[in-house]
């Protein structure tokens, strides 16, 4: 029985499904939800996402949400589909525990400085209201200090733990789509991109993935 994806494409959390379905070559089916009628508010699908959020997955009966917790369930559950995007079973605690804190980086650095700046350049005026752009200020401020971390960690491996993509790199390029749309600039403004070239090069190098381009 094919895997069933409930979700919307102009979700972040499920473009984050997506890609890993695709970077996996996992046969999916699609099932997108109407949020003009708030289809995931809605008792039925409550009883698959209790806090009536998106996605969630359906495999031979097995129901699961949370964009991250469904990645890493796509890895372990088709070791043989695509690239493995998770450190070997036998690599070693060290190995683990460096791909957990590149995990915890994207989720807890990264992630929430970046949504807030597009609710505000890309949400906000969808919904008709005004960008607060004095807040976009300070989050992009936000956002360049956390760049510069990351530069300090690219300037020594091809990705965030190491000379292998995993999951931990592939989470940031749904954002990272957003970057023009959002008119955040701090990877192609010439003078803030100078600041984190390593940074600017694995960025370009996660949206040239086709499975990246095909989202």
């Amino acid at each position: 029985m094919t895997l069933k994806l409930h979700g919307h494409v102009q979700s972040t959390s499920t473009r984050r499904v997506l890609l890993i379905l695709k970077e996996k070559k996992i046969p999916y089916e699609f099932v997108s939800i109407d949020w003009a009628v708030a289809e995931h508010r809605q008792p039925e699908w409550l009883q698959y996402h209790p806090f009536g959020e998106i996605p969630y997955i359906e495999d031979n009966g097995f129901v699961l949400y949370e964009s991250r917790a469904i990645a890493r369930y796509l890895v372990a559950a088709y070791p043989e589909e695509g690239p493995a995007l998770v450190p070997a079973a036998g690599a070693g605690v060290k190995a683990h525990a460096l791909f957990e804190q590149a995990v915890a980086v994207e989720a807890f650095n990264f992630d929430p400085t970046v949504s807030a700046i597009l609710t505000e350049r890309l949400y906000k005026p969808f919904a008709g209201l005004t960008p607060d752009e004095a807040q976009v200020a300070i989050l992009t401020a936000k956002l360049e200090t956390r760049l510069a971390g990351y530069e300090r960690i690219l300037s020594n491996s091809k990705y965030l733990t190491g000379e292998e993509v995993t999951l931990a790199d592939l989470f940031h390029v749904p954002f990272l789509t957003l970057f023009g749309p959002g008119q955040v600039d701090v990877l192609t403004h010439a003078e803030k991109a100078k600041k984190w070239p390593n940074v600017v090069r694995w960025a370009n190098d996660l949206l040239e993935r086709e499975a990246s381009k095909s989202l």
